[in-house]
């Protein structure tokens, strides 16, 4: 039996197409694109989840990429790591799921500056100034480097405190 096709009507190949487009776009989107529903957390920054009732167990799916501290029962502290994708289930005493929250870990495109030299990477924050710092990816020397510094301004830092506390102890 042969159909008969309006001359107006396009070819069935190109209806096809636009329904796979369609339903694509219907569907959702990749998992790297941000939903409404989304915590964005920059790289080495915080975000606060304030949670409806105390949390008494917090899960994190892949604890290299973002950190969570319970503040108070039902204010969770969300710290990014490193560069990705995983979520957070927030349990109440009797083990209910209060939320279950996708995270996405990404960096500050805004301040963050890279500087390649050839394959070697090294990262700066510009605020306005520009500033070393350690990102993942870095070149290894360079990441040691500063590495090293920040530990040290951060051993002076605490050796200083600890100074003053005994001074005003005694």
């Amino acid at each position: 039996m042969l159909m008969a096709r309006s001359r107006n009507a396009p070819p069935h190949g190109i209806v096809l197409v636009t329904a796979c487009v369609c339903m694509a776009a219907v569907a959702g989107m990749g998992p790297s694109e941000a939903r409404a529903a989304d915590l964005m957390v920059r790289y080495d920054q915080s975000q606060l989840i304030r949670l409806p009732r105390p949390a008494s167990e917090v899960i994190i799916g892949n604890p290299s990429i973002a950190d969570v501290a319970i503040q108070g029962g039902n204010l969770l502290v969300v710290t990014g790591k490193s560069f990705g994708v995983t979520n957070i289930i927030a349990l109440d005493a009797q083990r209910n799921v209060i939320q279950d929250q996708r995270v996405i870990v990404d960096h500050d495109d805004l301040r963050t500056l890279s500087l390649y030299k050839g394959a070697k990477r090294e990262s700066y924050t510009c605020t306005p100034d520009c500033s070393p710092t350690i990102t993942v990816g870095d070149g290894i020397e360079y990441f040691d480097a500063i590495s090293k510094s920040a530990q040290a301004k951060s051993n002076n830092a605490t050796n200083n405190v600890d100074r003053s506390t005994q001074a005003s102890t005694q």
